[in-house]
């Protein structure tokens, strides 16, 4: 049986020269037919608000070559080609389940880069580790933003759930001493009052 081919690694000279009519480039094969159809109607509605937005996935990357960067090139790279100068970029490296969301500079008032991070490392990278839940942490990163965009609050990062620790019948090390000592102090009492009551019987006989 052939084994399957390594993947080749990616830069930015290996995606399309210009912006892509279409929103989703899933190099990756990390999406369903349905989930791209999806996720390229939600970044559709990004041009209510002028910006040009893209989702991008690669399964490995170039030596030396960070997701940010080459989400930069790639603007670089579409800009160069005549591209809007609101271009918005999410991109997902298979290969280490890691995100990243990068703006062309025209969108700096509106997205700053602590957003961005924060939406990339939180937002979509949480459900991208979760199970490999490429779909819906591209879905919440998109919805974020579009609420940023439109002049709402913005949601925040994903609440983590907390770990709660089920009650248990077993004692703690803890517990399990101070019933010990109680033990000790039931034995001690029973036999001070054994003892002298044996005495008095055995020699007042």
């Amino acid at each position: 049986m052939l084994s399957p081919a390594p993947a080749l690694a990616i830069s930015a000279a290996g995606l399309p020269a210009a912006a892509p009519q279409e929103r989703v480039l899933d190099t990756a094969d990390v999406l369903s037919r349905a989930a791209r159809a999806e996720l390229g109607k939600t970044l559709d509605t990004f041009g209510a608000d002028r910006v040009d937005a893209h989702l991008v996935t690669v399964n490995r990357l170039d030596y030396g070559l960070t997701l940010p960067q080459l989400g930069a090139e790639l603007l670089e790279r579409w800009a160069d080609a005549g591209a809007e100068p609101n271009q918005l970029l999410f991109l997902i490296d298979s290969q280490t389940n890691s995100a990243a969301v990068v703006a062309a500079p025209a969108l700096s008032g509106q997205l700053d880069s602590s957003l961005l991070r924060s939406t990339a490392r939180t937002t979509m990278a949480q459900p991208i580790r979760d199970g490999g839940r490429y779909r819906q942490g591209s879905l919440d990163a998109m919805t974020r933003l579009l609420t940023v965009l439109e002049a709402g609050e913005d949601p925040g990062e994903p609440v983590t759930a907390e770990v709660v620790t089920q009650p248990t019948n077993i004692p703690t090390k803890e517990e399990t001493a101070s019933s010990n000592a109680f033990t000790w102090v039931v034995v001690l009492l029973v036999l001070g009052t054994l003892v002298p009551m044996l005495t008095w019987w055995v020699f007042s006989r």
